[in-house]
């Protein structure tokens, strides 16, 4: 996924639909490596850093 979106995503007061690698997931933030920090919606104590190429929305 593009940096500019995810910002868009993290900045926006919807949920919008992210998967990563087809897990649902919450984006909790994003650095300037191109790495978010999010947890899968089934299990939100699952914190994980990954990078945005993985996420689809």
């Amino acid at each position: 996924m593009d940096y500019n979106r995810v910002q868009q995503i993290i900045d926006s007061p919807e949920l919008v639909q992210v998967t990563y690698h087809g897990i649902p997931v919450f984006i909790r933030s994003l650095d300037s490596n191109h790495i978010a920090t999010v947890f899968p919606l089934d299990n939100m104590d699952d914190l994980q850093s990954v990078d945005i190429d993985g996420l689809l929305e």
